[in-house]
């Protein structure tokens, strides 16, 4: 087995494409090791102590480095990490149990108008057909959090989260093209 490496627009995180599925649908992010503690794999990365957050996609996992560490000697050993994982053939997650359920805030949070269902799902429509996929293939994520009063909510994942160009991403990228398609859409917010 070979694991693959990509640069990611964050100099913190590192893309590792392992040639196989990693998440058979949607995607997990881990911030802490706390949150690690439901997967196997993310709490064996976190225990590295270098390691301050890990993400999976479908097909990578993001593994974000503390400021200041090289990443040419741990490099090596998150892929020996990795490799042990898969090779193996180990669980991605745990044995179900209401501590390891961790559901995405959704968008309550933010109190979405029943008036803009349409809006909503237009917004909802673009971001999954253009911005995630985009956003994957620099090792992150991006979700909907909510839309108020012409305001889209989003949170940046993986490899986005903290990631310098982030804030571009958002207004640059995200905004214009949301604004494009959906003139009710007035600006873009980190959530």
């Amino acid at each position: 087995m070979f694991i693959e490496t990509e640069l990611t627009p964050n100099p913190a995180t590192l893309k590792f494409l392992p040639g196989e599925q990693v998440m058979p649908s949607g995607t997990r992010d881990f911030r802490d090791d706390e949150d690690a503690a439901a997967s196997p794999l993310a709490s064996a990365l976190f225990d590295l102590g270098d390691v301050t957050g890990v993400f999976f996609g479908r097909d990578f996992v993001s593994v974000t480095a503390a400021p200041g560490v090289d990443w040419s000697a741990l490099k090596p050993q998150v892929v020996a990490i990795l490799l042990d994982h898969f090779i193996t053939g180990a669980p991605l997650f745990n044995a179900p149990s209401a501590a390891g359920i961790a559901v995405p805030a959704e968008d309550e949070d933010l109190g979405d108008d029943l008036a803009d269902a349409d809006v909503i799902a237009q917004i909802k429509d673009l971001i999954e057909t253009r911005v995630r996929p985009a956003v994957a293939n620099d090792g992150g994520d991006i979700v909907y959090r909510g839309f108020r009063e012409g305001v889209v909510y989003l949170t940046m994942q993986g490899a986005c989260a903290g990631c310098p160009s982030s804030t571009a991403t958002l207004k640059n990228g995200i905004e214009t093209l949301l604004k494009h398609y959906v003139p009710e859409v007035s600006e873009v917010r980190a959530a």
